[in-house]
C-alpha cells in the first residue's frame, strides 16, 4: 500500500522534489497545489509554473486558488484525506483546518538553517548577508511562517560564484535527497524533531523593489555578494552616469583606495574600478542601462566617453 500525498509548490526549486516522489513506488502523488497561471513579458503570455507543467505530463489533478483559505480547491484537498501534505516553495499560508486534515503529518522543505531565514527569499538573503554556507530544513508545518519544529536538516557550502540561481539548483537536489532520506522516519514516527529557538530566528522577506537597490557605500564584497544575491533575477540596481542600471556582474578587487565611494578608480578601455566602503575597489563586468539592452563593460565604456578617473559616477537617486 503506498502513502498518499497531496504535494504544493510552484517554481523550478521544487520540480526535483515533486518528480522524485512521483517517481518513487512507495508514494501516490493524489494531487498538486500551485499558484494561478500569470502573464508574464510584453505579449502577456500566460505562463504556466513549472510545477503544474510537471504534474500536466502526468496527469495528477491540479489546484490552483487564487486564494486558498476557504475556497472549494482547499475542501477537495480535505476530502481527499492524504497521508501527507508536502510544500515546497508553495507562496501561500496553509490554514490550519487544512494542515490538519493530513493522516500522519503536513511537512515543509525550506531552503535555509532555520531558524535563520524565515520566509520568501531565504537563499537570496543567505548571499545577500555573504554568509558561508546554508542548506535544507524539512520541518512540520504550523499556522505561524516557518516555525514549526524541525525534522532535519542539512548544510551546504555558498561558494564564492554562486548567485541564487546556482543555489536554488543546489538546494533543489539537496531537498530532494533530505526528503526522500527522511520521509520513512516521519511514516514511521522514528523521529526526534527540534523546537526551533526564538532568539535565533531571521526573517527574509520576499524581495522588495526597494531591497532591490544596491547601497553603493557598501564594501565590496557586499556589493558582490548583493548583485549575486539579486541574480538572475530580479537584479540589483545603482544610478551610475545619471541613469538606473542593472547590474549583471562586479568582481571585487585585491586594492584600496583613499575616494569616497562611488568615485571612478581608474577607467581604461575594457575596466570600470569604483570605490567602495572601506576604501575598498571592486570592477563592474556586465550592466544593462535603463532603456538599453545588457552589455559587457567594455561595450558600456565606448557609449560613456565622460567617465573619467576620480570621477563620482554613481550616485544616489
Amino acid at each position: 500500500m503506498t502513502t498518499s500525498i497531496v504535494f504544493m509548490g510552484t517554481p523550478e526549486f521544487a520540480v526535483p522534489i515533486l518528480q522524485s516522489l512521483i517517481d518513487n513506488p512507495a508514494y501516490t502523488v493524489k494531487a498538486v497545489l500551485t499558484q494561478p497561471d500569470h502573464r508574464i513579458g510584453r505579449k502577456k503570455t500566460l505562463h504556466e509554473s513549472p510545477v503544474k507543467q510537471l504534474a500536466k505530463e502526468h496527469n495528477i489533478k491540479i489546484l490552483q486558488p487564487v486564494k486558498l483559505n476557504k475556497s472549494p480547491e482547499m475542501d477537495e484537498i480535505i476530502e481527499l484525506q492524504p497521508d501527507l501534505m508536502i510544500t515546497a516553495a508553495y507562496g501561500q499560508f496553509l490554514p490550519t483546518k487544512l494542515l490538519d486534515a493530513a493522516k500522519i503529518a503536513a511537512i515543509n522543505v525550506h531552503g535555509s538553517l532555520l531558524p535563520k531565514y524565515r520566509g520568501g527569499a531565504p537563499i537570496q538573503y543567505s548571499i545577500i548577508n555573504g554568509d558561508k554556507e546554508t542548506g535544507i530544513s524539512i520541518m512540520y508545518m504550523v499556522k505561524k511562517m516557518d516555525a514549526g519544529d524541525i525534522i532535519a536538516q542539512k548544510a551546504i557550502p555558498i561558494m564564492p560564484d554562486d548567485d541564487s540561481g546556482t543555489m536554488f539548483k543546489k538546494l533543489s537536489i539537496l531537498g530532494r535527497d533530505l526528503l526522500l532520506d527522511t520521509l520513512p522516519r516521519i511514516i514511521s514516527g522514528d523521529i526526534n524533531p527540534v523546537a526551533q529557538d526564538p532568539d535565533k530566528v531571521v526573517f527574509s522577506p520576499n524581495i522588495s523593489s526597494e531591497e532591490e537597490q544596491i547601497d553603493y557605500h557598501l564594501p565590496a564584497d557586499l556589493i558582490d555578494a548583493k548583485v549575486r544575491g539579486l541574480r538572475p533575477a530580479p537584479l540589483g540596481n545603482m544610478i551610475i552616469d545619471g541613469l538606473r542600471t542593472k547590474i549583471y556582474d562586479v568582481t571585487p578587487l585585491d586594492e584600496k583606495t583613499v575616494l569616497d565611494p562611488g568615485k571612478v578608480v581608474r577607467v581604461t578601455k575594457h575596466q570600470l574600478a569604483i570605490a567602495a566602503g572601506n576604501g575598498t575597489v571592486y570592477q563592474i563586468n556586465k550592466l544593462k542601462p535603463a532603456g538599453k539592452k545588457a552589455m559587457d563593460i567594455t561595450a558600456y565604456l565606448n557609449g560613456h566617453k565622460n567617465i573619467v578617473d576620480g570621477g563620482q559616477v554613481i550616485t544616489n537617486d
